[in-house]
């Protein structure tokens, strides 16, 4: 931590608008199923935004960390925990550091729409392997990272030197979207499936959840959801 605004703190009532506290969306949803029964089991939601995630493990019986870079993200999740409270902890941390979640163990970590807003994904990774216990899981969801995007309605999810170049950018869109807001790390599929091979995960399922039944073109891939187990 260097004491440096998160990108989402500027961003926290864009990322509200834009998802609430609904977790039926096709990713969040998908990754909930894949992730199976949580009931008396240690869970770390990283990064955890405002909470939505956290809460509904928690409901589900999960004993539940969350962990974000965004401390304005995190006074949102505090505050509801304040008002309705499901026993959730809350840390202000960046997973991707050498000192991040030391002496936490769980049995399960979730990311959810999280790993392309982590500039580190090996440190991150490599926090995550060391906080689970053996046989945990790691579940994730994102923008899938083939997704050439569809036109006007959804920015692609790689810049627009195309699906190669590699690195953080920022959407050329309207204001409101949130990936012109905080921008985003590109990386191709291979370079997410090698990264979780060189950290001890081994992969055991994927699913391509297709856009809600409103979306008003052509299914196209938009989603890319795992389950990885520590090897």
């Amino acid at each position: 931590m260097d004491g440096r605004p998160a990108r989402y703190d500027a961003a926290a009532d864009d990322y509200m608008t834009m998802f609430g506290d609904r977790v039926d969306d096709p990713a969040t949803a998908t990754l909930l199923e894949v992730l199976g029964d949580v009931r008396v089991t240690r869970v770390l939601d990283a990064p955890c935004g405002e909470g939505r995630v956290a809460r509904e493990l928690a409901r589900r019986g999960a004993y539940v960390s969350g962990v974000d870079l965004s401390a304005v993200l995190l006074d949102r999740a505090r505050a509801v925990e304040a008002s309705d409270p499901l026993g959730i902890q809350y840390v202000l941390a960046d997973v991707s550091s050498s000192g991040a979640l030391r002496g936490m163990r769980v049995d399960a970590v979730v990311c959810n729409f999280g790993l392309s807003d982590i500039d580190d994904l090996d440190g991150a990774l490599e926090t995550f392997r060391r906080v689970l216990d053996a046989a945990g899981m790691f579940v994730f969801s994102i923008l899938h990272p083939c997704f050439p995007g569809v036109e006007s309605l959804a920015s692609s999810s790689w810049p627009p030197g195309g699906y190669f170049q590699e690195g953080w950018w920022r959407a050329d869109a309207a204001e409101s979207d949130l990936r012109r807001a905080v921008g985003s790390n590109h990386r191709t599929l291979s370079t997410y499936l090698n990264a979780l091979r060189r950290h001890g995960f081994a992969l055991e399922e994927f699913a391509e959840p297709p856009p809600s039944r409103e979306w008003p073109v052509n299914p196209v891939p938009m989603f890319l959801v795992g389950r990885c187990r520590v090897s």
